[in-house]
């Protein structure tokens, strides 16, 4: 098991953010996010989960609260300033460039550090011998899961202390899927912390060390993830198939 520190690396503190003035998705919505972990959002349609992703990433406006890194307050940078922080996001959609190469894609990713750039690519290479493979391949030629193993490969090129996922597993086969997560667990051992909203709970509750459940824009629970997996009311409400489509 994974050593994780007890002080929060990264945290929301009752956030308030949405998408126009008369609707606000976060309504007072805090979690955390501590050094070596895998944490999981879960929740119903709507509740809010990919929001709060994109407020601590600065793609949408935090009204009120706070995000912070390692006790630094990043709330109103901007996304490319709290990406140089070390908070790195992969969207659900739109996340890898179709007609660049792989080693293209690699090197957008790179941007922040161009002079890092060759010296990370090779890395990632080594890390994942499928890119590898495909590295003169254009990113469109790749298979679903291929091209969400792209996308976080290009999140680690400004080698982050966070990763941030939206739904990374969507539209993916169970074999796909599951590759993935043992993807997502392989970053976290080599120590990056991931904050993960993902459809499907269960296998992100077996993923996680902790877990929050949104409802209405706000942490209706939080607690480690396979005491989460097990309470009743929470494979009611949240595990079925209510949580079949991204929030």
């Amino acid at each position: 098991m994974i050593k994780t520190s007890a002080t929060p690396l990264l945290l929301a503190h009752n956030v308030v953010a949405g998408y126009s003035d008369a609707d606000m998705i976060l309504k007072g919505c805090s979690a955390e996010l501590r050094e070596g972990e895998i944490v999981a959002i879960i929740g119903p349609n709507g509740a809010g989960k990919s929001t709060l992703l994109k407020a601590i990433a600065g793609v949408v406006r935090v009204r009120t609260g706070t995000v912070s890194l390692s006790g630094e307050t990043i709330t109103h940078l901007a996304p490319r300033h709290i990406t140089g922080k070390g908070v790195a996001f992969v969207p659900q959609e739109a996340n890898v460039f179709p007609t660049m190469t792989v080693r293209e894609n690699l090197e957008m990713g790179g941007y922040l550090e161009p002079k890092a750039t060759g010296r990370r690519i090779d890395e990632v290479f080594s890390r994942f011998q499928i890119l590898a493979d495909k590295r003169a391949k254009q990113a469109r030629t790749l298979s679903g899961g291929q091209r969400q193993i792209l996308a976080m490969a290009m999140a680690l090129m400004v080698a982050p202390r966070v990763l941030m996922l939206d739904e990374p597993s969507a539209g993916l086969s169970p074999v796909a899927a599951e590759t993935l997560f043992e993807t997502i667990a392989a970053i976290r051992r080599d120590g990056v912390s991931v904050l993960i909203v993902e459809q499907n709970a269960l296998d992100a509750l077996a993923l996680a060390d902790r877990a929050y459940v949104l409802v209405d824009g706000q942490a209706a629970r939080e607690g480690v993830a396979a005491d989460l997996a097990r309470d009743p009311d929470v494979r009611r409400l949240f595990l079925g198939a209510e949580t079949a489509t991204a929030a």
